[in-house]
């Protein structure tokens, strides 16, 4: 039952098999089975043994105090641990916090690296998930790639971050370029970007509070121009992750 355990989680287990394994740690070299067997009977659940008093688990025939408080310090636990997970995540729900977070992820290495960062629907940071790695003045970036990290940890948005080992972290026309690409792959899965930040030399640039401040400072009819230009072309129909997506990145960044 480790065994399995190890090979794949808890997947699969019934609850009794679960509550087995749990069991063979407070009572080792035992057969556990007619134990677990008999705690689900008598509490109906595993939430209800997990639930349970130690005093009311001891009253079980074959719980010892000593297997009952294990039984029972599995609930509160988790949820000293969720709660102390989520106080400790950070939160990213607008320019300023995006760029001071964003700068503690990059060190002085001289490559550029290029980072997803994925939100909850509250803002806190899930992971920071370093994507890509490329040379001294180019990274390549792909759809898929990002659409699947951010996937898998179920974000509800992200922030892009990429680092600038040149020392200048204004945006380019290929930083533009290739957020409006990510931002189309990520929109068919229901995902926005909150940000992408661009960071050189101990400086974080926002580049959608840059791309806001260059629209303000333009008269209406070049805004439109502006927005003509960035909206994101994709020769494929708009499905990410086919062959040509992964194999070619949008751009080297």
């Amino acid at each position: 039952m480790r065994e399995r355990f190890l090979a794949g989680g808890l997947e699969g287990f019934a609850p009794h098999e679960a509550l087995e394994l749990l069991l063979y740690y407070a009572l080792p070299r035992r057969n556990v089975n007619p134990l677990a067997h008999r705690l689900i009977r008598t509490f109906g659940t595993l939430d209800a043994v997990l639930s349970a008093a130690p005093e009311r688990l001891a009253q079980v025939e074959g719980v010892g105090m000593h297997t009952a408080v294990l039984l029972s310090l599995v609930a509160p636990l988790v949820r000293k641990a969720n709660h102390t997970r989520q106080n400790e995540r950070p939160v990213v729900t607008n320019y300023r916090e995006a760029r001071e977070f964003c700068l503690g992820l990059f060190d002085a290495n001289a490559d550029e690296v290029f980072f997803v960062v994925c939100l909850d629907a509250q803002g806190r940071v899930l992971r920071a998930v370093r994507a890509f790695t490329g040379t001294i003045d180019e990274t390549p970036v792909y759809p898929r790639t990002v659409v699947r990290i951010a996937l898998e940890n179920n974000a509800h948005s992200v922030v892009l971050a990429h680092n600038h080992p040149s020392g200048v972290a204004e945006p380019s026309d290929g930083d533009v370029a290739t957020t409006n690409v990510l931002r189309e792959a990520l929109s068919t899965v229901d995902i926005q970007i909150l940000d992408h930040v661009i960071v050189a030399d101990g400086e974080a640039v926002s580049l959608f509070q840059w791309e806001r401040t260059r629209r303000m400072a333009l008269p209406v009819a070049a805004q439109r121009r502006a927005a003509d230009t960035q909206r994101p072309r994709s020769r494929s129909s708009g499905t990410v992750g086919k062959g040509e997506h992964e194999q070619n990145p949008t751009r080297r960044i």
